[in-house]
């Protein structure tokens, strides 16, 4: 039995106690925990406390409210245990958080302040730790405008009274060690706002790991357990010349590609061995997921971001992530993951407001919303908040080994009055409507990703016609790798959804983009916006009937494989999916049972490796000497022609935009010689009705278009025919 307990003779601050009672307290460490001989502790669940001494166990008077003190000459560890009972005489021990100093380095919490800590995430949020040998977790979060922060979770009965955290002066940054706790524990952040006094339960925003949705709470993530295989990779990815390798993504959002029985979502591991499978048989060489950053609604597709450094649950644990990756890499397939800086959800349980302050978004509205979108938008003028994002770009490069960032909505980003109207909008300092703060930003991630990871790609949805979106920063670029080419998407389906009948009047459509195809580094994407809200599935798009619907699909398949630019084709695609892409369902695989399905499918694997296999139509993407026109004027025909090349190693290539033969279509060709087709989308292997030019065609030292020699070709309909010249 412990001694009695002896009535407290030192007077007790009662402000403090005021303060702490009522949740207000900023600095909970100069009241709790041992000072000289005294310890006080503070748990309103007690009824009992003792304090371990070094040899017995130390009774502790009861202050009342839940304040217990001891006092005395006994020698004390440096961190003393405290067992207490509960109103159910039950008793439990645990270590006293108090009694430890601060954690985080002074020098981190400056280079934070200054916006250039790019590992700032593994000192904000919660990781496991050890003080003194003793085993625990650090809390650490930032909340300039909060009066108190506390820790949350299963662990204190989700009462913020029990574990307020220590301010780290004037850096905005809360921190608390609580020995005793490990991997898998639930928490939040409780703050108090200094301002209004409101009392807010906040998800963790450097949380690495979430429950499952619904629920939002953190979890203690454990330590990386994935041994990496990937170290070659790695290695000649850094030193890659990727302006001048073919780059081919197949766009993916996890949660729809396939699903298990009875509609169960995939795991990272079970998509990983089903998927590198797929993408490999079609020959792309990326794949880009859909966001996988934890977020609270399946119908956002993970643009509405809650969890920036976590993988969402949905489909597992990091470490799932990391083996989805790694297999990928082990196989030759990169990874582009979907990164989204431009705005965030207003869920009372994540960034917004999280301290009862505009504190990660723009306080005036006309700069810190997107109506249209229901979003916040973040401050990039705050430097904790451009380091938040900053650190997290690197974050996914760095642990999880991505290849590459699709950063969405830059358009947004880089226009004050984007989808605003006049009076909804703050012009700049100097009354334009660039957003200079996201300009600096953009410029700074940037620079950031391709130096601390080279052979890292950064691809920019930026729609309009912004200068230098892929020109160095010290240029007065952006600095992005590559940009995605929305005009020449746009003008490609526009034309290819009209009937053949009317092509020849929109002509200019196929030949506009190449008065500035290589003003940026393109990607040409038909992505999932493409299929989704109406929009219908690209075969869908096609006018005609069904051989006509399918015919034009393969004729845009080759149009896109052999223009100028990097490839992108969102998943279904591949194999002609009929129905608008849903996100709470598998795509339709029952239709690659059907033949004409089955056939795009080859068609599309075919042109995957001709591009890959044929240095004329990826060496030089976003270099004019890779490409030449043979004729862009046939508008009458509705057909074009042009080189791919690379030096003298060319492929000539034809699109006939019309359903009609075209027997005795004559083109200048730039060499004598044999000419013989690498592909015709027309071949009854792909679903077409075998028109074409059999083992291949000898030119003619006939003059036409300007050249020397000629051959004269049948074009089969609504198809692209790729020849090259034997020897």
């Amino acid at each position: 039995m412990p001694p009695a307990v002896r009535p407290s003779q030192a007077p007790f601050p009662d402000t403090e106690q005021r303060l702490l009672l009522a949740g207000r307290h900023h600095d909970p460490f100069s009241l709790l925990g041992r000072h000289g001989q005294s310890v006080l502790a503070y748990n309103p669940h007690a009824e009992a406390m003792l304090l371990e001494g070094s040899h017995r166990e130390l009774a502790m008077a009861p202050l009342g409210q839940g304040f217990f003190q001891w006092q005395g000459r006994a020698k004390l560890p440096d961190h003393p245990r405290l067992k207490w009972q509960d109103g159910a005489g039950r008793w439990h021990s645990e270590q006293d958080p108090y009694s430890f100093g601060p954690q985080l380095p002074d020098f981190d919490l400056h280079l934070f302040g200054e916006g250039r800590h790019w590992h700032i995430y593994r000192l904000l949020g919660a990781h496991l730790h050890q003080v003194d040998g003793i085993e625990g977790v650090l809390f650490a979060t930032w909340a300039p405008n909060a009066e108190r922060v506390s820790v949350i979770g299963d662990f204190n009965g989700w009462d913020g009274r029990r574990h307020p955290m220590r301010a780290r002066g004037t850096s905005g940054v809360w921190e608390l060690f609580i020995p005793g706790l490990g991997a898998g524990e639930l928490y939040k952040f409780e703050l108090r706002s200094r301002h209004s006094g409101e009392v807010l339960q906040k998800a963790d925003p450097y949380g690495n790991q979430f429950e499952h949705r619904p629920r939002t709470a953190a979890l203690v993530a454990p330590p990386q357990g994935h041994v990496w295989q990937d170290g070659d990779w790695l290695q000649k990815r850094a030193k890659a010349d990727w302006l001048h390798q073919p780059l081919s993504i197949y766009e993916v959002h996890l949660g729809s590609w396939r699903r298990g029985p009875n509609g169960r979502l995939l795991g990272y591991r079970e998509a990983a061995e089903q998927l590198v499978a797929h993408a490999l048989a079609l020959g792309f060489t990326h794949i880009e997921l859909l966001p996988i950053t934890e977020h609270p609604l399946d119908e956002s597709w993970g643009y509405q971001t809650t969890g920036y450094y976590a993988p969402t649950s949905r489909f597992g644990s990091p470490d799932d992530f990391r083996f989805l990756v790694d297999h990928c890499h082990r196989h030759g397939l990169g990874v582009i993951l979907d990164w989204v800086p431009a705005h965030f959800p207003k869920d009372e349980h994540a960034l917004a407001r999280f301290d009862g302050t505009a504190l990660y978004e723009h306080d005036d509205p006309k700069r810190g919303e997107h109506r249209e979108w229901g979003t916040l938008v973040y401050n990039y003028g705050r430097k904790e908040v451009r380091n938040f994002l900053l650190a997290n770009a690197n974050f996914w490069l760095e642990e999880f080994h991505i290849d590459g960032l699709r950063v969405d909505a830059v358009a947004a980003m880089l226009y004050l009055d984007y989808s605003r109207q006049e009076g909804e909008w703050t012009p700049n300092q100097y009354g334009g409507n660039e957003h200079l703060e996201a300009v600096d930003f953009l410029k700074d991630l940037n620079e950031l990703t391709h130096g601390l990871h080279p052979g890292t790609l950064t691809f920019a949805e930026e729609s309009t016609a912004w200068p230098q979106v892929t020109r160095p920063t010290w240029l007065g670029g952006l600095g992005f790798s590559m940009k995605w080419n929305m005009g020449w998407m746009h003008d490609s389906l526009d034309y290819l959804a009209k009937d053949p009948v009317f092509r020849h009047y929109h002509h200019d459509r196929l030949t506009f983009g190449l008065l500035y195809a290589f003003t940026e580094n393109f990607v040409l994407p038909f992505s999932h916006d493409e299929v989704v809200h109406g929009k219908r599935s690209l075969l869908a798009k096609m006018p005609g009937d069904e051989w006509q619907r399918f015919a034009n699909l393969r004729l845009l398949y080759c149009y896109l494989f052999t223009y100028p630019g990097a490839k992108l084709l969102f998943m279904g695609s591949e194999f002609a999916q009929e129905s608008e892409w849903w996100h709470g369902a598998a795509l339709d695989w029952q239709l690659l049972e059907q033949p004409r399905h089955g056939a795009v499918m080859r068609l599309v694997a075919d042109l995957n490796r001709l591009y890959r296999g044929q240095a004329g139509l990826y060496r030089h993407s976003f270099e004019p000497q890779g490409f030449e026109w043979i004729d862009c004027h046939d508008a009458p025909q509705s057909v074009v022609s042009y080189l791919r090349r690379d030096g003298d190693d060319q492929c000539l290539v034809v699109l006939n935009f019309t359903p009609q033969v075209r027997q005795g279509y004559r083109i200048g060709v730039p060499q004598a010689g044999r000419y013989v087709e690498l592909l015709n989308s027309d071949s009854r292997f792909y679903g077409g009705s075998d028109v074409g030019n059999g083992l291949g065609i000898d030119s003619e030292p006939r003059p036409w278009m300007g050249r020397e020699h000629s051959i004269s070709l049948t074009l089969p309909p609504l198809a692209g025919l790729v020849l090259k010249r034997l020897g």
